[in-house]
């Protein structure tokens, strides 16, 4: 076995700093193991202590009479780097530490960090400030956390990663509570050695996990991340995340507790996007959506049937349903009269949906004729059954109905419980019936599988670099002109245009471009032009020498400096005004293309993408980056409008993400805003660009 597999599967454990008293956090970890029926080795180490319970107790490391696959290490800050050196001389394949006061706290505890490391050698390393792992799969409790406290937990198929170790315990003590089933759980947190991305791998490569889920705080290797989930991706087990820091208040308190640099939230939401990671949107979201995809069952559309005993839950749920966008159509004709014929002479409701079988629904028969019936029907691709109060009573009567009728469809079946009942909802998950206590929790479960069903391919494919001279750009900021020229050495075309510095010159260049034209400063130092008074349009040759003075006097007054040269430009007529960025954060290089102009911090219709490892964005990536735009239709002829150049757009896209991917980190700071995308067969202009450039040598 590798390292990791002998920290989650290990036949031996030494416990340093071990407590002979189990109420101390010291003394859990020997009691966990004990309690929970680890099989191994223990051995606790402890100079002051002969004996814990019917273990003995060693003064050191060097006098275990075994090699530990494993060691928790329990000391604190300023004794864990001794025991972690002496675990690593003794052979052992990992330490988990749990002690704090490590990057978390600043440049003093990321000097304790690097000792540590130094200290382990080639020895891996979970933590520090880990409250360690749990193997339910195999009964290895590795930890220290009060949540363990408790006398069992279920095992299933559910494997979880957290960068937190409170949030590991929360999870465990919520899952057991709810009856669904985990496999292994691991908390990271500092990760000065072994990271998300270890366990993601270890996890896709565990036949005891069928869903990985994650509690994100920030993720330090994205390169490894990509590979880690497309391994598991490519293991057929999807990854459900649930990312902190989507407010300013968020992320610092992320940055705060382990001390890495996050990101910013829409990096994120692209990164998933593209391997195909489910979001999970709440904290709920992160048992809610797995506990579905762990049943096994794929979603193939938007219909649900809702069998109920109850009308006021049914409304609920199918309001909330509604709310998320699925639909609660009334049953088919063949379907009614099948539900109908399950009890003659009924006042229930069969040709509706919710479908309402009132009292019927405590008859056992009839309640597996409306689920055999309702899961038959193609009106409909899943079914939520509502555990009214009479499931209270005799919960496994309604779970049992559900599991007896499971395998006659492949269809998704959920539970609602709509009482205050968590012990029938845990009975129900046990029996294979994911159940919730919340109506928006169905539409998230739902949700989530739908998007499972869509998210089989992962990234596509990048678009080859293809190496361009830009040799004869200088560093720094470029002017419009500069920066359209590097551009369309990308080939991306801007529009016509002509430098000037006079009058005289300005009308010239308005004749020889003719028709009506836009006049601006040129500035490498002035990035926002129109809000100096430095961008005119719709003049002509008689008015543009005029207006040219009074935008000098205007910028000038504005911030003390009066431009000298200007850009006369042809004015586009027709087409729709675009943005096209770049953004880059802790994560990567992102494409950024939204809906352009004055107008593109306005409304906010914007979309971005990771460029991958090597290359730029494909063809197909960027055509569904316009997909998802609001303003799409507006590009594919809104109500009888002229098709726009689309293929020209998609072409700009993949030629900037080239652009972005060659220049790499030299590459500061990049924008064309707007690009212009005309009728069909006309292509597309560059009419305005930001570009800041860096040394050749920058990293």
């Amino acid at each position: 076995m590798n390292a990791v597999a002998r920290l989650i599967r290990p036949r031996s454990v030494a416990v340093i700093g071990a407590s002979a008293d189990p109420n101390k956090t010291s003394g859990r970890p020997v009691s966990f193991l004990q309690k929970h029926g680890f099989s191994g080795a223990i051995y606790p180490v402890n100079p002051k202590v002969e004996r814990i319970g019917e273990l003995t107790c060693y003064r050191d490391v060097e006098a275990l009479p075994a090699v530990p696959d494993v060691g928790i290490v329990l000391l604190g800050t300023e004794r864990a780097h001794m025991a972690v050196r002496e675990l690593a001389r003794k052979g052992a394949a990992a330490a988990i530490v749990l002690a704090a006061g490590y990057t978390e706290t600043g440049e003093e505890g990321a000097q304790r960090q690097k000792e540590l490391l130094e200290a382990a050698g080639s020895m891996r390393i979970l933590g520090p400030n880990t409250i360690g792992l749990v193997n339910l799969t195999d009964n290895v409790v590795l930890s220290a956390s009060g949540a363990l406290a408790m006398d069992r937990f279920p095992a299933g198929p559910i494997g979880l990663v957290s960068q937190s170790g409170g949030i590991l315990g929360a999870l465990l003590s919520r899952a057991a509570a709810r009856g669904i089933g985990l496999s292994k759980l691991v908390s990271t947190s500092n990760e000065a050695d072994l990271e998300l991305s270890d366990f993601i791998e270890f996890l896709a490569a565990d036949e005891a996990t069928q869903v990985i889920a994650l509690y994100v705080e920030a993720i330090r290797h994205p390169a490894r991340f990509r590979e880690a989930v497309r391994k598991a991706r490519e293991a057929g087990k999807p990854v459900v995340a649930f990312k902190i820091g989507r407010s300013e208040a968020g992320a610092k308190a992320a940055v705060s507790h382990t001390g890495a640099l996050a990101g910013s939230d829409r990096m994120y939401d692209a990164l998933f996007r593209q391997l195909g990671v489910l979001r999970a949107k709440t904290f709920e979201e992160l048992l809610d959506i797995p506990a579905a995809l762990a049943a096994g069952r794929k979603l193939g559309g938007k219909r649900v049937a809702i069998l109920t005993s109850t009308g006021g839950a049914g409304t609920v749920v199918s309001d909330s349903l509604g709310v998320a966008g699925f639909e609660t159509p009334a049953p088919d004709a063949q379907t009614a009269a099948r539900l109908a014929s399950l009890q003659s002479g009924s006042h229930a409701n069969f040709d509706r949906n919710p479908v309402d079988l009132t009292l019927a629904g405590l008859h056992p028969d009839i309640l597996r004729g409306a689920i055999r019936a309702l899961l038959a029907s193609p009106s409909y691709d899943a079914l939520v059954v509502i555990a009214g109060s009479s499931a209270v009573g005799c919960p496994a009567l309604l779970a049992d109905a559900i599991h007896d009728c499971l395998p006659d469809s492949d269809k998704p079946v959920i539970a609602y419980v709509s009482p205050h009942a968590p012990e029938v909802g845990a009975v129900l998950t046990a029996r294979g019936v994911p159940a919730y206590t919340s109506a928006e929790s169905c539409g998230s479960a739902f949700s989530g599988l739908l998007l499972a069903a869509g998210s089989t391919q992962g990234e596509v494919a990048a678009s080859p670099e293809r190496r361009v001279d830009i040799s004869d750009f200088s560093q720094g900021s470029l002017d419009e002109a500069e920066a359209k020229a590097l551009f369309a050495r990308f080939g991306i075309p801007g529009v016509n245009e002509r430098i000037v510095e006079t009058p005289n010159e300005a009308e010239s260049a308005a004749h020889e471009l003719g028709g009506k034209v836009v006049l601006k400063i040129l500035s490498s130092e002035i990035t926002h032009k129109s809000e100096v008074g430095g961008v005119a349009i719709n003049l002509t040759p008689e008015t543009i020498g005029g207006r040219l003075i009074a935008m000098a006097n205007d910028v000038e007054q504005a911030i003390s400096q009066r431009p000298q040269r200007f850009l006369v430009q042809e004015m586009i007529a027709g087409g729709a005004e675009l943005i096209l960025g770049m953004h880059r954060d802790a994560l990567g290089t992102a494409i950024l293309l939204g809906m352009g102009g004055v107008t593109a911090e306005l409304f906010k219709d914007t979309t971005m993408r990771l460029l991958p490892p090597q290359g730029g964005l494909s063809r197909d990536e960027a055509l569904s980056m316009l997909h998802e735009l609001i303003t799409w239709p507006l590009l594919d002829g809104f109500r009888g409008r002229p098709k726009l150049d689309v293929e020209a757009l998609v072409s700009a896209i993949v030629a900037f993400s080239l652009m972005a991917a060659q220049l790499g980190e030299r590459l500061i700071e990049a924008e064309i805003n707007p690009v212009f995308v005309l009728p069909a067969g006309q292509g597309v202009r560059a009419a305005d660009g930001v570009v800041v450039l860096g040394t050749a040598g920058r990293t």
